[in-house]
């Protein structure tokens, strides 16, 4: 790891699926894995995906005796076949020849996949070959790859072949490879003009088209050279094939330049002829490539971290941040797309969108507040089937689904596989009711760093009144508590999903559910001060929303309950926590490693992890990661519980003993909430969530896609919590506490349209103030506020 690159500088077959998914290119509109161009998908080793934002299907398979419908993220055309052969030899295959140099090289500054190959096939040639591959950051629609290939101990004639396959299936997650995965129908392919194919298909139940239209071009020292070539077509595939007279240690280019539209996109007459139409207009790949590399450079000016003391946490930060640009750019404004869990990288949770836009939102708010802003109104063109949804299980509001794919209906699956043992499970995941809380939660986070008064009051405000009525209709009233609570829910640690030896799925009083609802209807009541009257007159009419409804509000605000376990200040998981059992953590710490998949192993061994007190990642502690310690503490005396910062910390240290940390987001909340009160943990955190893709810590999983979530909260992690960046009462607070082996950190934000530049070392903090919308600003450091006007920079000693 670089600090601009990712290098791999052996061949090793099986690390590729892992290396293709950390390879992957992208613009926010598609994505295609960082597979080698000559090889088709073959199981568990070589996956060539290619995905489209907002690409879902929907397949019905027969499961266990029942008809499960599910939709994907769907994988489309392979556009990448590009081989070769001697007349006398193999199709290119680099299993089947003597690799004598290897290198494999992602640049993440230019947003460039470079290989390099020298190797000796069965004849004893030598040959060199150097691959380049871009997906336009510049284009939405073009992707373009370039060959080198120079022979360096023999001349001859060569064949060439060029593809687009669209015979392609889901199948890159093997456990669900037991699922219907044609997704695609073909519609046609052929040839376009002398140099130029195409090919068309179509999902079979979304009935979402694409058309390809690939050129292939020769060069010899920069002339471009007239070349025959052979089509060759089947039903949803197409080829150019061609002979290539090569000469020793004289090396020749070969590009092919792919232009993609679907149905889905803006100011088109049909894809097909779209894309055949914008191939002719595309330069070569220099021309192409310099576009490119240009339009990344732009993205690095305005999202760049530099921690310029350490070299492997800066690249691995970068690494991050270029993965998160390549799901989500300025290319998605209009897609109508939401961010999915695993990004445009593999299959893995069929490319549903969950609540990881809690820790991915944060880095867009203070770099690209379009792009978040862009991607609430996904939330909001859903409202209507939340609503639905909530109607039809007895609630008002909006009730948002745990999964969410096309339309906004829930999409979590309603069984599913444990690899451990073979046998399909129910699935009751999807009662994380939270996840409207996450949404309301996300509009308010927003408006807090832009200050975007048209987005709040026509479409930000209605999903939070929304939900607020959702949380207050779900909430009932305890006469013998004499509070409000909330019944049947799952928590954002998962494992738990019933009580031991229950018949009903779901948990009564989630402590971190019951909090974000009071948070969310205390949120509500704060815009009938903010919005003017006649946008709340209107959005009570259109939302059914009652004086009682207020008044309901008020009476919840102040009366929710919290579990706390008995004669302790811990608050309980949720109500009934305290009586299970222990877990064995060293026992099973030292079989399976700190990162268990415990639902999974103890189903396998007949048990349940419902019967003990062992959380998948972290539920009470996503309390201290939202909310600062004074706003959790003004939220707890609202509800007249005494919480102090000392509880926080108890709070803290039981949960970590409890925790088996099967997400990789919850070493990212770990982290954070210790940044001030131990920093050695808080970094050893970091280091492991860091690292989780890069190293693929949970054995597998990243090889299906990347975890944007974590990948994200990484770089948040850096960016607010080492800082202590926080937004209360309309100033920006900044309280560092930089981890020693840091030791620096430089970066820009956007703030409220003003662009604010920090540099910062273990001893001092300089803030440049730099020209915005409005003439000053309240940045407030180590608990006094400063007015900062435009041009303006301050030095200040954070030691003190």
């Amino acid at each position: 790891m670089q600090e601009w690159k990712l290098t791999y500088e052996t061949w090793q077959p099986e690390q590729q699926m892992l290396r293709e998914a950390l390879c992957t290119l992208g613009n926010g509109y598609f994505a295609t894995r960082g597979a080698f161009e000559e090889l088709p998908a073959v199981d568990n080793e070589f996956y060539p995906g290619t995905y489209l934002a907002g690409g879902f299907n929907r397949l019905t398979s027969e499961v266990a005796g029942e008809n499960i419908e599910n939709e994907d993220l769907v994988n489309w055309p392979d556009w990448l076949p590009l081989t070769f052969c001697h007349p006398d030899g193999e199709w290119l295959d680099i299993r089947k020849v003597e690799l004598l140099d290897f290198r494999q090289e992602l640049d993440m500054k230019q947003g460039l996949l470079l290989r390099r190959l020298h190797f000796r096939d069965k004849q004893g040639r030598e040959t060199s070959l150097m691959s380049r591959r871009l997906v336009s950051m510049a284009n939405k629609h073009v992707a373009a790859l370039q060959w080198e290939l120079t022979p360096l101990n023999w001349s001859g004639e060569i064949i060439v072949k060029s593809s687009l396959d669209g015979r392609v299936t889901n199948s890159g997650v093997a456990r669900y490879r037991q699922l219907a995965s044609q997704h695609l129908q073909p519609l046609g392919q052929g040839q376009h003009d002398p140099e130029t194919v195409y090919l068309e298909v179509q999902t079979v139940q979304s009935r979402l088209l694409m058309a390809q239209a690939a050129r292939v071009r020769v060069y010899r020292e920069g002339v471009q050279e007239s070349i025959n070539f052979e089509v060759q077509q089947e039903e949803g595939h197409v080829a150019q094939q061609f002979r290539l007279h090569c000469e020793q240690n004289k090396p020749v280019q070969l590009e092919k330049v792919v232009q993609l539209h679907t149905s889905r996109d803006q100011a088109i007459t049909e894809p097909l002829q779209e894309a055949c139409k914008n191939i002719v207009r595309q330069g070569n790949f220099e021309h192409l490539l310099g576009k490119h590399v240009q339009a990344w450079l732009r993205l690095w000016n305005r999202c760049d971290l530099e921690i310029s003391c350490n070299a492997k946490t800066q690249g691995i930060l970068r690494l991050h941040i270029f993965h998160l640009l390549q799901t989500v750019s300025a290319n998605t404004v209009g897609l109508d797309v939401g961010v999915p869990a695993r990004g445009l990288h593999g299959e893995a949770y069929r490319g549903h969108i969950f609540w990881d836009e809690l820790f991915i939102f944060p880095f867009l708010n203070l770099r690209l507040p379009e792009l978040t802003r862009e991607l609430l109104f996904y939330r909001f063109r859903r409202l209507p089937e939340a609503r639905f949804a909530a109607a039809q299980a007895g609630y008002r509001g909006a009730m948002f689904p745990w999964q969410s794919g096309s339309n906004g209906r829930e999409e979590s699956q309603v069984i599913h596989l444990n690899p451990q043992s073979g046998r399909w499970l129910p699935d009751n995941t999807f009662l994380q009711r939270h996840i409207s809380a996450a949404i309301a939660y996300n509009v308010w986070q927003y408006y807090q760093a832009t200050e975007d008064m048209s987005f709040l009051t026509f479409m930000g405000a209605e999903l939070i009144f929304d939900i607020a009525l959702f949380w207050s209709s779900i909430a009932t009233n305890n006469p013998s508590l004499g509070r409000y609570e909330i019944r049947n829910v799952v928590g954002p640690d998962e494992y738990h999903t019933e009580y031991p030896d229950s018949v009903e799925p779901g948990l009564n009083n989630n402590a971190y559910t019951n909090v974000m609802a009071v948070w969310v209807i205390q949120t509500a009541l704060k815009l009938f001060d903010i919005l003017d009257d006649s946008r709340v007159e209107e959005l009570s009419q259109k939302l059914g929303m009652s004086q009682e409804d207020v008044a309901r509000w008020r009476e919840i605000a102040v009366k929710m309950y919290v579990p706390f376990i008995e004669n302790s200040r811990i608050i309980a998981q949720f109500e009934g926590y305290e009586k299970l059992a222990e877990f064995p953590w060293e026992t099973y710490r030292a079989k399976y490693g700190e990162a268990m998949r415990l639902d999974r192993i103890l189903e396998s061994e007949g048990d349940s992890v419902n019967k003990y007190k062992a959380s998948k990642q972290a539920d009470v502690l996503m309390l201290f990661y939202l909310f600062s310690t004074t706003e959790l503490i003004e939220i707890f005396s609202q509800l007249q519980y005494d919480f102090t910062k000392e509880d926080k910390a108890a709070n803290i240290s039981y949960y970590e003993e409890r925790t088996s940390h099967g997400s990789t987001l919850s070493k990212i909340v770990h982290s954070w909430v210790l940044a001030r009160s131990d920093r050695k943990r808080s970094w050893s955190n970091f280091q492991v969530a860091l690292v989780s893709d890069v190293e693929d810590i949970q054995g597998g999983t990243t090889a299906e896609g990347i975890h944007l979530g974590a990948m994200a909260g990484t770089v948040d992690l850096v960016q607010r919590g080492f800082m202590g960046l926080e937004i209360r009462e309309d100033v920006l607070w900044l309280n560092p506490v930089l981890p020693d082996e840091l030791g620096c950190l430089n970066f820009s934000i956007r703030y409220r349209n003003h662009w604010i530049t920090i540099n910062l070392t273990q001893d001092t903090m300089h803030i440049s103030f730099d020209r915005g919308w409005s003439k000053e600003v309240q940045i407030g450091v180590k608990g006094q506020v400063y007015t900062f006007t435009t041009g303006e920079q301050r030095k200040f000693d954070i030691t003190r």
